[in-house]
């Protein structure tokens, strides 16, 4: 699906008439993967053409820049190239295809979508251009969105001025990191006509006594040559090395090769290769050893993929017959690289194929149950950023090191560490007694639909505390000598986010009366208003919570009324109360009925004086006393003694 393709052959036509040995000697560059060296040499050409004469040329040379500097991973000098090949209207539609990609990965979201959808009318339901769309917009939305909770920092020990990239732990003690570096100390004296730099050497940090890293070093041994070595892997006892290596030679493209190397104590041998099938044009790289050591995962383009650079593995153990492509879920017609494998179901890698803020982007593929689908989710910002983003491994928990060309415009790689802090959820509160009095050595325990049990015992203020996880429905229970237990529920938020919970639990002891709070009746009557549902409830529940108790309903009335009168409303209404417990469940042998009147005034507690200030703990709401008092406190003297109360009577009902 080519636009103008007369127009195209006869543009090769001049550039092979024009161009002369410069131009063939950029094209073999590019063919043997040279894009250093060939974007050099489109350079010179492309300035040596006029821009009113040659605009052809012009275009054609242009292009083939930005095919350089995509390759070498310089978005915004692609981007450059690309509208310059568009300027002087360079006719293959796939033109507008590469100036997406490059803008996206320049963060040109918006221009980015609109060269998308140029290379849509000319190739409608185009992949790469309709996931390219798709990333530019979730970045743009991004944008507004809140950050993950990932906390990413440069690792300036690590990096040098040159490239330093794809970080790997040695084993599980996590004292020993390894990483490809194209610094200036690196093997050899020549540089990289791939990359313009060194060719790359693997360095590794030790952390000292102290646990802090010391500064890099060459590994010890033969690995390292005058080749490109880098990207590597370790089998799970830290003896064997799976690394890349660039092949190159002046009749032959330049590709890569997975090789291997053996520890003797600091020490690793010359590498030796590592033979997949027997294949000398495809490419073989990214090496990833799962954590049983029983996969290897990998890069390459071997016919069978979806297009571009696929994941696969081979079993490490059963070799033959054993390779197989990760499927579509992962690879995409887009390129697939730098595969970690962290579990059996859980792989992380990076790819230009799914959605993505442009370039290269860290990805998440999750295995489900039954083993045959993958989901994959971008790890999102700011583990992920316009530029590109690869070469992730995990240390402790969810931290560790990945590598990333952000905020560097010439394409030059850096590593970056991350931590996903953790997330601290709490409940705290007291246990407490009806009359604000706190309990200590009370047991509190808690109960979560995720399988957690904890307990606690109260401190002498009454207090406790919980760590808890999100998402999860708990149930509390708290109870202590002397008192019934009291059950709590409740769900932590899902939100990722602190939280601290508080919730009290306000003990009932068994040796005294306890006042049952927001009981109302009509006036001067003994039925219950409806608003006092809610504490009923709540006494029925402690009843079932404690199922070998019995009690006594207590009313009390206040002073007003005769003696005879009072005494007979006290006992209807405590019935009242005895008839709503038996009809929510509570057995009636369970529930004694007693009215008092007005014979037992209320003895103010350290609860009732927090309320009402102006009565003393410890006085006793007697009618001689309330008499002495102004027309506002002997009603609000007059609404304490108004009560409906319970008692514990035993302990062994069964």
């Amino acid at each position: 699906m080519r636009i103008h393709a007369l127009a195209i052959i006869a543009i090769l036509l001049l550039l092979s008439s024009c161009g002369g040995a410069k131009l063939s000697k950029g094209d073999e560059a590019f063919a043997r993967g040279e894009f250093f060296e060939a974007q050099k040499i489109y350079k010179k050409v492309y300035n040596k053409l006029s821009g009113k004469k040659d605009r052809e040329m012009r275009g054609a040379v242009a292009y083939k820049q930005g095919l350089c500097y995509e390759r070498l991973n310089m978005a915004a000098n692609a981007s450059k190239s690309f509208q310059n090949a568009r300027r002087y209207n360079y006719p293959d539609s796939t033109l507008y295809l590469k100036l997406g990609k490059a803008m996206q990965g320049d963060g040109q979201y918006a221009k980015a979508i609109e060269a998308y959808e140029t290379y849509l009318s000319y190739v409608p339901g185009n992949t790469l251009a309709i996931e390219g769309i798709n990333g530019c917009r979730s970045a743009i939305l991004a944008k507004e969105r809140p950050r993950t909770r990932y906390v990413v920092k440069k690792a300036p020990l690590f990096n040098s001025p040159r490239a330093d990239y794809s970080p790997m732990f040695l084993d599980k003690n996590l004292d020993q990191i390894f990483f490809t570096t194209n610094r200036e100390k690196a093997t050899g004296t020549s540089h990289s006509e791939i990359t313009g730099m060194k060719r790359g050497d693997i360095y590794v940090s030790r952390k000292d006594e102290q646990g802090r890293w010391k500064q890099p070093e060459p590994v010890e041994g033969g690995l390292n040559t005058d080749a490109d070595e880098g990207i590597i892997s370790f089998s799970p006892d830290g003896q064997t090395m799976y690394l890349t290596r660039a092949r190159r030679s002046d009749t032959s493209d330049t590709s890569v090769e997975i090789y291997t190397s053996r520890r003797s104590d600091a020490t690793w041998s010359e590498p030796q290769k590592f033979e997949i099938i027997a294949d000398t044009i495809s490419a073989f790289g990214h090496p990833a050893v799962s954590p049983d050591g029983t996969y290897l995962y990998f890069t390459s383009d071997m016919p069978g993929g979806y297009g571009g650079l696929d994941i696969w593995r081979i079993n490490l153990k059963e070799r033959a017959g054993s390779l197989e492509n990760m499927g579509p879920q992962i690879n995409t017609a887009g390129n697939e690289m730098f595969p970690y494998s962290r579990t059996d179901s859980l792989l992380y890698f990076s790819s230009d194929g799914h959605p993505g803020f442009g370039g290269l982007d860290l990805f998440r593929g999750r295995l489900n149950t039954t083993g045959d689908f993958w989901s994959v989710e971008n790890m999102g910002l700011p583990m992920n950023s316009k530029g590109d983003d690869f070469g992730i491994t995990f240390g402790s928990g969810e931290s560790g090191f990945f590598s990333s060309n952000r905020e560097d415009g010439r394409g030059r790689d850096h590593i970056y560490s991350f931590e996903l802090p953790d997330i601290h959820i709490t409940i705290s509160g007291y246990v407490v007694d009806k009359d604000d009095e706190p309990v200590p050595n009370a047991i509190i325990r808690i109960v979560g639909d995720d399988g957690s049990n904890q307990k606690e015992i109260s401190r002498d203020d009454g207090s406790f505390r919980f760590n808890l996880d999100r998402g999860v429905r708990y149930v509390m229970k708290a109870g202590a000598t002397g008192y019934l237990n009291q059950k709590q529920e409740f769900t932590s938020d899902s939100a990722e986010e602190d939280a601290d919970y508080g919730i009290d639990f306000i003990l009932a002891a068994v040796n005294k009366p306890q006042v049952i709070e927001n009981i109302f009746y009509d006036f001067d009557k003994a039925t219950l208003r409806p608003e006092s549902k809610s504490a009923l409830d709540e006494l029925a529940g402690l009843m079932r919570e404690n199922p070998h108790v019995t009690i006594e309903l207590g009313a009390h009335t206040d002073r007003k009324g005769s003696e005879e009168y009072n005494m007979a409303l006290s006992e209807r209404r405590a019935q009242s109360v005895i008839d709503y417990l038996i009809s929510a469940g509570i057995a009636a042998d369970r529930l004694s009925p007693k009215g008092y009147g007005e014979s037992v005034p209320k003895t103010v507690t350290k609860r009732i004086n927090k309320e009402f200030p102006q009565f003393e703990e410890g006085t006793i709401l007697t009618e001689e006393y309330i008499s002495t008092l102004s027309p506002e406190d002997q009603e609000a003297a007059d609404q304490i003694n108004r009560r409906t109360e319970f008692q514990v009577l035993s302990l062994e009902y069964f």
